[in-house]
């Protein structure tokens, strides 16, 4: 999703563009492909209204208007309203699969994107002068600049040989969504458990999608239970809020790492996404941390090239990674310190997260700055997070 919105964004602003993905568009966009979908904040979702990506997702995408962060049984609790901030909700859920597919319905508006897909890199080269592929099936393809936004097991960053840093957190979000009889309001809710954040996310209808952190040795367990069983542990954790409770669709569980690289450049060669940074969902940031990489480096490379700099460049792309280095650092550290506050059950800690939470609800001016951050608008924002293209 981050190196489709990429090759869109780039495209729409001038640039010639090649996508390369052993997956076939039908596998990328089937129902049972992954069963994720994504909390795209408010600057992700005008970044994606300006690129002209939106109009294709925005009937599939279910506003976030308010959230809800309790601590397991405690009566304390945080309590996020968008109407506090007046210009919006905090977010939109979208299913990671209609995300696809509406950035491959944009990408046939564009004249300036060839997609070579079901295709597999056997060899990268890049030197001073250019960037090249060789594909398996003997295509060459040469470029001023080549991006990787190929996930956590990034080939481009392997073949440049940079080095990346990894902490496994013993722990696998379990993945799921559920009918509910009762309207959920728009609402999100996050429980923090000993073993782990426990999200009930709201989706279009009477839906929400489920993201269950579980300890990694308890998994297979509970991705091999029967399905009643399994429906009748996802009851007991979602409580009756929503009414009679039911699992649709199917179940996945990936382990949660995680993992930053020491660099995002090398020569001829950007990592974006999941390639650079990946983080722990606890704050639903991961698919929006990409997206700011691609902001950034869409209007770096389009203000190198209206004053005729070379995009791949290392003046160019030291200027992006200067930029995106010092915001990833922060929301790396604050998930991972939240994920190790929050994932035990020690009585003194538990104390005083709970306490925590009651005094931010008690002070408004600092709700308001968490829920901005929530929405993607604080930072030193590229033009396309604030809605307006580069040029």
């Amino acid at each position: 999703m981050v190196g489709l919105t990429a090759a869109v964004g780039l495209a729409s602003h001038g640039f010639e563009v090649a996508v390369i993905d052993r997956a076939p568009k039908g596998d990328l966009t089937a129902v049972g492909y992954d069963g994720r979908s994504s909390a795209l904040a408010f600057a992700t979702c005008r970044m994606l209204e300006a690129l002209g990506i939106w109009r294709h997702m925005k009937p599939y995408a279910q506003p976030i208007n308010e959230i809800r962060v309790s601590d397991g049984p405690s009566l304390l609790h945080l309590h996020f309203d968008h109407k506090a901030l007046g210009d919006g909700p905090l977010g939109n859920m979208v299913e990671n699969r209609h995300t696809r597919i509406a950035l491959f319905d944009r990408i046939t508006e564009l004249d300036n994107i060839q997609l070579f897909l079901e295709e597999s890199i056997d060899e990268i080269d890049c030197t001073l002068d250019s960037a090249t592929v060789h594909l398996a099936s003997g295509t060459q393809i040469a470029a001023r600049l080549l991006m990787g936004a190929d996930g956590r097991g990034s080939l481009v960053r392997k073949t440049a040989n940079i080095p990346v840093s990894t902490f496994e957190y013993q722990q696998h979000g379990i993945v799921c969504s559920i009918e509910h009889e009762i309207a959920h309001q728009g609402i999100a809710h996050e429980r923090f458990l000993p073993s782990g954040p426990f999200a009930i996310l709201p989706l279009t209808g009477n839906r929400s999608s489920l993201v269950w952190t579980e300890k990694s040795h308890l998994v297979d367990t509970i991705m091999c239970l029967p399905e009643r069983a399994f429906a009748a542990e996802v009851k007991r954790r979602v409580g009756d809020f929503l009414g009679d409770v039911i699992p649709v669709g199917g179940r996945w569980a990936y382990p949660l790492t995680l993992q930053y690289a020491d660099t995002y450049t090398d020569t001829r060669l950007v990592i974006v996404g999941d390639a650079a940074h990946g983080i722990h969902p606890i704050a639903g940031q991961g698919l929006n941390l990409g997206l700011r990489d691609v902001a950034a480096l869409i209007e770096t490379l389009s203000d190198a090239a209206m004053v005729g700099l070379d995009i791949g460049s290392d003046q160019t792309l030291t200027k992006y990674s200067g930029w995106r280095h010092a915001d990833n650092a922060a929301l790396i550290g604050v998930t991972d310190i939240l994920n190790r506050l929050f994932s035990n059950d020690v009585s003194p800690i538990r104390v005083a997260r709970d306490v925590g939470l009651a005094v931010v609800e008690q002070i408004p001016p600092l709700k308001n700055f968490f829920m901005s951050h929530a929405r993607g608008t604080i930072g030193e924002l590229p033009k396309l997070l604030q809605g307006e293209r580069v040029r």
